[in-house]
């Protein structure tokens, strides 16, 4: 039987931090994931890395696919973003379209349309648990890739999304990743 269970290092995490050289946990998150028939469950350590929040790695959809996260327990911020495309239709990595960074807790729930970038940081003091539909290949040879529609390879080209999520004087702050080429100022609405 395939293992189920799989976890993102601070090794492997260093490829999308704001400040890779700072000391941050052993492990930032485990994954549970489910397969076609269950649901995926990711559990996120509490606290911050250089000032910037515990996240998980992120990543965009290969093909047309939708996903949804339910918060199970503590608090954090779903971050989207979408690609522009080139005039043939494909994305470019560098220029960001839209970007949301949505304040979430236990029982709230966030849709993810298909094509949009997407990952989960920590800001409360306790674990943050998401629950999510997303299908799962167990024939991935990574663990820690999997589900593998997931296509991680643009987040870790531009060193992480388009801003990173910090903590400043107790507070909630982006801060815009200085890889990317154009981003627009994030949508109000939450953050």
């Amino acid at each position: 039987m395939f293992n189920p269970y799989a976890s993102r290092s601070h090794k492997e995490m260093k490829e999308v931090l704001m400040n890779p050289e700072s000391a941050g946990p052993e492990i930032y998150y485990y994954m549970i994931r489910g397969g076609k028939n269950k649901k995926n469950i990711t559990i996120l350590e509490s606290g911050t890395v250089g000032g910037e929040y515990v996240k998980t790695y992120g990543h965009y959809h290969i093909g047309n696919l939708d996903e949804t996260y339910w918060i199970a327990e503590g608090e954090g911020v779903v971050v989207l973003q979408k690609r522009k495309s080139d005039k043939n239709g494909k994305p470019i990595d560098d220029e960001i379209e839209s970007f949301q960074a949505i304040a979430v807790k236990k029982g709230d729930s966030v849709f993810i349309p298909s094509g949009t970038g997407h990952l989960l940081a920590n800001i409360g003091k306790s674990w943050l648990v998401a629950i999510d539909d997303s299908p799962v290949n167990f024939e991935e040879a990574d663990l820690v890739s999997l589900p593998g529609h997931a296509d991680y390879e643009p987040i870790r080209k531009m060193r992480g999304f388009a801003y990173y999520i910090v903590e400043k004087n107790g507070r909630s702050k982006l801060i815009k990743n200085p890889n990317y080429k154009k981003i627009p100022a994030p949508m109000e609405n939450v953050f």
